[in-house]
């Protein structure tokens, strides 16, 4: 993982940036929806995608290890598929 700091506001701490991971880039700085258990709770999956479109999404690592824990996940052959997303995300 990477960050690279593009532009800074010497009148405040505000930064753009673009942080470049394994699945993708993400411009900074971003919304980013939270996914507790591999899902964002109170929007589909269809809207995520379709109308949300974020570029990464956070992930709870805590509550995903308690459940479904690493071994499922594992098994799905990761996060990204065991979720189904195809974004550049941390969930």
């Amino acid at each position: 993982m990477e960050f690279k700091l593009l532009q800074t506001d010497s009148s405040s701490s505000a930064r753009a940036g673009t942080l470049t991971t394994d699945h993708g880039t993400i411009e900074t700085p971003i919304f980013m929806p939270v996914g507790t258990a591999a899902s964002v709770k109170g929007v589909h999956q269809r809207e995520l995608e379709n109308d949300i479109k974020p570029d990464i999404i956070l992930g709870n690592t805590y509550h995903l290890y308690l459940r479904p824990g690493t071994e499922i996940i594992k098994k799905a052959g990761g996060l990204h598929k065991f979720m189904n997303w195809q974004g550049a995300n941390s969930y």
